[in-house]
């Protein structure tokens, strides 16, 4: 799933800053677009999960995505979350509107996405997206 995610995204974008919401302890996706030169940088609520990700070599950054701090966000080509939970993603989405950056979304099979993402199926995996052209 995580070298699909990555693949999908080198094909949408050529290079950039990305951001992971909601790492956790999965840091597979963001290590891979860091691998094909992607700017990644991966946020967490929980300071251990980023602690944890700097010591792998990743750009991490603690902040709640409930009250995000925007500037974290600024200049991003695009951000993604994997399997949020259904509280985040309304937020999530809100977050992509306020600062017109597409959002992916790959949910767990059975969470509810927002409405207003559409479906893509990249060679089998489940990614909803919401761009500002989706308005």
């Amino acid at each position: 799933m995580y070298e699909k995610l990555a693949e999908y995204f080198a094909q949408k974008f050529k290079r950039g800053k990305i951001i992971e919401i909601g790492i956790g302890f999965n840091f597979k996706a963001a290590l891979k677009l860091k691998e094909m030169g992607f700017d990644v940088v991966v946020i967490d609520w929980n300071p251990k999960a980023v602690e944890r990700a700097k010591e792998i070599g990743l750009n991490a950054i603690v902040d709640d995505i409930f009250n995000p701090r925007l500037e974290i966000y600024k200049q991003a080509k695009a951000m993604y979350s994997i399997r949020p939970t259904p509280e985040m993603m309304p937020y999530l989405l809100k977050l992509a509107k306020t600062i017109k950056v597409p959002l992916y979304i790959v949910p767990f099979s059975t969470d509810a996405v927002p409405i207003e993402m559409r479906l893509e199926n990249y060679r089998g995996l489940v990614i909803y997206k919401w761009e500002a052209k989706d308005i």
